[in-house]
């Protein structure tokens, strides 16, 4: 996915005004009011816009420079980056007409967001929903998987990335992967509804997995080691002396992994074992802890 810092030539840090002298720049270079029968320039101001749509919002903004491109899409669809994105007022400024300030909707050529001109447009193309159903570590970690789907009555297989992070579902938009249109010249998307499948051990709190693990009375009074299994495999654990019930053990970037580089943690919530029967042998000791005041 392209940078819309890039996109603008601009640098992450850049002000709100040089995002804005930037876009009026572009914009005015791609505009396809300048640039008739130029499919090319077209696309660029599409994209120049969406770029613009996303950096001139501070809260868009902001979700853009905390998950980075990848992780933002899967949070912000397209109808998202563009809402409350008014075409009308930005063509206005630039002396263009404007064209309606849905930019997925009709209207003349003014709107560069349809598709195509006026005399040979089409119909949207439906978008074509599958589901897919994923484990929970590919999940938490990202995973590739081919997918058999009927397009236009034609089975086929196609490869999909699941990103890294995606929660229960979420539904996935992939551009250009979907039917046909009549004339043949376009192709719609697909929606994926993924669904992770339940862990038997592992529970996802946000960026992070918690796990339970039971310890007996002795090991949380005096401290101990175990073993723990996470997405990387097994790790030791050190438990400290007191250790109290329902405590949690902090495994530092062991959870859910995001495009951006970061990864969550891995909680260890901690089930003191307290037995109910003790054996004849056992009591007497018992009984001394209670009378030394434990």
């Amino acid at each position: 996915m392209k940078n819309y810092y890039s996109v603008l030539g601009l640098s992450k840090g850049a002000s709100d005004e040089d995002i804005k002298k930037a876009y009026r720049k572009l914009a005015m270079q791609y505009h396809p009011d300048r640039n008739a029968d130029d499919s090319k320039a077209e696309e660029k101001f599409k994209e120049v816009s969406e770029a613009y749509a996303v950096l001139s919002d501070k809260k868009k903004r902001g979700q853009y420079d905390q998950f980075g491109s990848e992780g933002f899409h899967q949070k912000f669809s397209q109808e998202d980056i563009f809402r409350d994105f008014d075409v009308n007022e930005i063509f206005s400024n630039f002396g263009f007409g404007g064209g309606g300030g849905n930019p997925f909707g009709g209207g003349g050529f003014g709107n560069p967001f349809s598709q195509g001109r006026p005399s040979h447009r089409e119909a949207p193309i439906p978008a074509l929903k599958k589901e897919l159903s994923i484990n929970f570590e590919e999940a938490a970690l990202g995973c590739q998987r081919t997918l058999s789907i009927s397009r236009n009555d034609v089975l086929e297989e196609i490869n999909i990335k699941i990103p890294a992070g995606i929660t229960h579902g979420k539904v996935l938009r992939l551009k250009g992967k979907g039917q046909l249109s009549l004339r043949g010249n376009r192709r719609g998307d697909l929606h994926l509804l993924v669904n992770v499948n339940p862990h038997p051990l592992f529970r996802r709190e946000g960026r992070n997995i918690v796990v339970e693990t039971e310890i007996k009375l002795t090991q949380a009074l005096l401290g101990t080691s175990i073993e723990v299994e996470t997405l990387n495999g097994i790790k030791s654990v050190k438990i400290p002396p007191g250790t109290q019930n329902n405590s949690r053990l902090r495994l530092k970037e062991a959870g859910i992994k995001f495009a951006s580089g970061t990864r969550g943690d891995q909680l260890v919530r901690i089930i003191i074992n307290i037995p109910k029967n003790l054996t004849e042998e056992q009591i007497p000791h018992i009984q001394f802890l209670r009378d030394t005041g434990i």
